[in-house]
C-alpha cells in the first residue's frame, strides 16, 4: 500500500490540529491540582512558543508508531503533546543570545525578542517540565511501567547524552570544526535523539515485541538523520522567507555539516539511501506501516 500525497497530508494535518488543541488545553491559565498559580506572562510566553506553528512531525511519528501497534487515542495524543513541549522548549533555548542568537522562528520573532530573555528561559524551563508532567500522569497510560519507560526514554533523549549534550557539541563546533564522525554524533544527539524517541515511544505505548521495538527505534534513527540532512540541504538552498528562520548560519560560523563536507548532490543521494532503508525496515509490517513509510519520504524530500 502506498499513500497518495493528499492522504498523507491529511493525516499530518489532522495530527497537527489535534496536538494544537491539546497544547492549548494544557497551557490554560487555570492551575492544575498540586500547582499554586500560573503567572499570566509566563503562560502567554509558553503559548507563544508552542502554539500556531510547525508541522508537529515528532508527535505525528509517535502517534503513527503507536497506531502501528494498535494503540490510538488519548494516550498517544498526550505523549505526542509531551514530545512537542520538549521540542518547543529546545527551540526557545536554542534561539537565546547565549546559544544561536536568532531573531526569527517559524516566521515570527523568537520568544526572547517578543518578550525578554528571562521570560524566554522560564518559558523553556516550564515547557520541559510540562512534558514530563504529561507523560507521568496516569491519564497517559494505566500501566505505571509503561509510563516509567516513557519518562526514562524522554529523559535520556533530551538530556546530557541526548539533545542537551548535542547542543554542547554544537557550541564547541563554533571553535573547532568537527570531523565527519563528530558531525554525525552532534546531529544524532541534538536533532536525532528526540525524533528517535518519538518513534520508540509509540512502540512502548503499543507494547511492541523487543524485535519490533528495535526496528522502530532504528527507523527513528534513520528519520532523525534524514531530517538533519534535509535541513542542511535547505539551509544551503532555501530562502529565509521560505523557512521562516535564518539560513546559512552554520556555514557562516564555521560549523561543519555533511553538506559542507560532501556537497548537496551527495547528501541528496544519501537521503535516497535512507528512504530505501526505512522502507526495508518497515516492510515486515506490511500495509499497516504505509503512513510511516511515507513519513520517511516526507522528511527526506520536504521543501521547507
Amino acid at each position: 500500500m502506498v499513500l497518495i500525497d493528499d492522504e498523507f497530508d491529511a493525516r499530518l494535518a489532522g495530527v497537527a490540529t489535534a496536538i494544537e488543541a491539546r497544547l492549548a488545553a494544557v497551557l490554560a491559565a487555570t492551575p492544575l491540582a498540586g500547582e499554586i498559580a500560573r503567572p499570566a506572562r509566563l503562560v502567554e510566553a509558553m503559548r507563544y512558543a508552542a502554539l500556531g506553528g510547525g508541522k508537529r512531525l515528532r508527535p505525528f511519528l509517535a502517534i503513527e508508531a503507536a497506531r502501528l501497534f494498535g494503540r490510538d487515542g488519548e494516550g498517544a495524543l498526550r505523549v505526542g503533546a509531551a514530545i512537542e513541549c520538549l521540542h518547543c522548549y529546545s527551540l526557545v533555548h536554542d534561539d537565546l543570545p547565549a546559544m544561536d542568537d536568532d531573531d526569527l522562528r517559524r516566521g515570527k520573532p523568537t520568544v526572547h525578542r517578543a518578550y525578554d530573555e528571562a521570560t524566554a528561559i522560564l518559558a523553556g524551563d516550564a515547557l520541559q517540565t510540562l512534558a514530563f508532567d504529561l507523560i507521568a500522569d496516569p491519564a497517559t497510560d494505566a500501566d505505571p511501567q509503561v509510563r516509567a519507560e516513557l519518562v526514562l526514554g524522554l529523559a535520556r533523549a533530551s538530556g546530557l547524552g541526548g539533545m542537551a549534550g548535542g547542543q554542547m557539541f554544537d557550541l564547541q563546533a563554533e571553535r573547532e570544526t568537527p570531523d565527519e564522525a563528530g558531525i554525525r554524533r552532534l546531529q544524532a544527539m541534538k536533532t536525532g535523539a528526540l525524533i528517535r524517541f518519538a518513534c520508540e515511544a509509540g512502540a512502548i505505548l503499543g507494547r511492541a515485541a523487543p524485535e519490533e521495538r528495535a526496528a522502530i527505534r532504528r527507523f527513528g534513527e534513520i528519520i532523525g538523520l534524514a531530517f538533519q540532512l534535509a535541513d542542511d540541504v535547505l539551509d544551503e538552498t532555501a530562502t529565509a522567507e521560505a523557512l521562516g528562520k535564518a539560513t546559512g548560519k552554520d556555514s557562516s560560523r564555521g560549523k561543519g555539516t555533511l553538506v559542507g563536507l560532501h556537497g548537496v548532490d551527495r547528501v541528496r543521494a544519501m537521503l535516497d539511501d535512507l528512504v530505501a532503508e526505512a522502507a526495508e525496515l518497515l516492510a515486515p509490517f506490511g500495509a499497516r506501516a504505509a503512513t510511516l513509510t511515507e513519513a520517511a519520504r516526507f522528511v527526506a524530500y520536504r521543501e521547507m
